[in-house]
């Protein structure tokens, strides 16, 4: 008696639009071995899409297929049509082949073949070909429509982080900003475009506040532009790489979205700086245990209510100070150090020339974007001029004009960004007045990343602290040129 395994495969889409069911599948083909006496060997059950043979159910009754070739033989995989079997053409070539190896036939009861007539070849090239060419229409269809509703400044998927999909009375759908997420995705923004933080470190602030994102997504959401309210429409065939409106909320704006691409871009990057210490223990590696010589390290103690912490010795010595006596003691150190008078007119002198200098450049860059502006609008007007005198037809025109207004857009927001600023020096220089150069005014409105860098500078070399204080650092030649402690004034 030959004996068949009944592959019953269907996926969810297929029950809602076909009415295919695992079920009338399961009774068709019970009922087929029956009348024609062929015992069930095994019944497979697949809920997967049929667009490949890499599936859970047909993998596992392959590989028992290639164990039980010679102890227990199976003549037959029964289903019912050949798209319950493969929706590709190609690979179903091959499979058939290799359960044929096997020794087992592939056969749809509702579309039988004798695969030994060489003209039933042909019908088999039919039925496979038609769930294939249903499949690649039905796939083609969703993405003009995905791609359509782009175009129409309609976000198509789930909602990126900060915003939230919502459905319209009318049914239809959009996204809009959700808190706190909107928010945090908001300061992330403006803290990239200062230029002073890595990508790494804006992120990792980012997830203390309550963003749920990895890094690489996070990565990815900030060279998003659907935060300013833009959805991009990817490049396909002739048409190219399109930024639209979008008819959702922006959650910052064009300029500020540009500044940050600039800055991730390389082109006005400045380079960020490793968080190596926590804000506690800034001095941790810079002071040394008068005991034993050794760098003394930082770590916290957890308390009842309150964390502590403390710069320590790892040697046998345990010398142990309270962080926050020390960090006092090294302010006053910096306190005693003060600028020499001609250095302070001089500081302000150089910063008006670097000024000059910066604005320069800023001017340059002004003039560059102005001249490249008017470059796209006469653009935009010539090709207008052809169209009306019938020197291009109409869809030329609305390629050029998208890409033209693109051009303009970005170009405009870029002019916005280099505004004039020649008042800012003097008022910055008239609010600071002796603030310049003031080591512990700077040191106290550091990050702890700056602060550890202005430690490095004043002094590279290890600082012994004997408990009651620093002793007095010897200054470093460029150092001693501007400064003077208090004693020497």
């Amino acid at each position: 008696m030959k004996k068949a395994i009944l592959y019953i495969r269907v996926s969810t889409d297929e029950q809602a639009d076909k009415g295919y069911s695992q079920r009338s599948q399961d009774e068709v083909l019970h009922k087929y071995c029956v009348l024609r006496s062929i015992a069930v060997h095994d019944v497979v059950y697949e809920d997967h899409s049929a667009k490949t043979f890499n599936r859970p159910a047909w993998s596992k009754m392959l590989n028992g297929l290639k164990k039980s070739k010679t102890k227990e033989p199976v003549d037959f995989i029964l289903f019912t049509k050949w798209d319950r079997f493969s929706r590709n053409t190609a690979d179903a070539y091959q499979m058939i082949a290799l359960l044929r190896k096997l020794g087992a036939e592939p056969q749809a009861i509702e579309q039988p073949l004798d695969l030994s007539v060489p003209e039933n070849k042909m019908m088999l090239a039919f039925y496979l070909a038609v769930p294939e060419v249903e499949n690649d229409r039905r796939a083609l269809n969703i993405f003009h429509g995905i791609r359509r509703a782009r175009k129409e400044g309609r976000w198509t998927t789930i909602a990126p982080v900060g915003y939230i999909n919502r459905t319209t009375e009318e049914g239809r759908k959009y996204i809009r900003p959700h808190e706190p997420q909107a928010g945090i995705m908001k300061r992330a923004f403006a803290e990239l475009a200062t230029g002073r933080t890595v990508v790494e470190q804006v992120w990792k602030k980012a997830k203390k506040e309550g963003l749920s994102c990895g890094r690489n997504n996070f990565w990815n959401m900030v060279r998003n532009p659907v935060y300013c309210g833009k959805i991009v429409v990817h490049p396909f065939q002739d048409e190219t790489r399109q930024l639209v409106e979008g008819q959702h909320e922006a959650i910052i704006s064009d300029e500020l979205f540009n500044q940050v691409q600039h800055i991730l871009d390389g082109r006005k990057r400045t380079k960020g700086t490793k968080l190596i210490s926590p804000e506690m223990l800034p001095l941790r590696g810079f002071i040394t245990c008068t005991v034993c010589g050794r760098l003394l390290t930082g770590s916290a103690s957890k308390g009842r209510r309150f964390r502590y912490y403390y710069y320590h010795c790892t040697a046998a010595c345990r010398i142990r100070f309270k962080a926050d006596q020390v960090n006092v003691d090294f302010t006053e150190l910096l306190k005693s150090f003060i600028p020499k008078r001609p250095f302070r007119t001089l500081f302000k002198e150089i910063a008006k020339d670097v000024f000059k200098q910066q604005t320069a450049n800023r001017q340059n860059q002004r003039l560059q974007t102005i001249a490249k502006l008017e470059s796209q609008q006469a653009r935009l007007k010539k090709a207008r001029d052809l169209l009306l005198n019938d020197g291009i037809n109409l869809q030329d025109y609305q390629e050029i004009k998208m890409e033209c207004d693109h051009q303009i857009a970005s170009l405009n927001n870029m002019l916005n960004g280099l505004a004039d600023m020649g008042e800012a020096i003097t008022q910055l220089l008239n609010h600071r007045g002796n603030k310049f150069l003031d080591l512990f005014d700077a040191y106290e409105h550091a990050t702890i990343e700056d602060q550890r860098k202005l430690i490095n500078r004043l002094h590279p070399n290890p600082m012994p602290y004997t408990g009651q204080g620093f002793n007095t650092i010897p200054m470093i030649n460029i150092i001693s040129l501007i400064y003077q402690t208090k004693n020497t004034r």
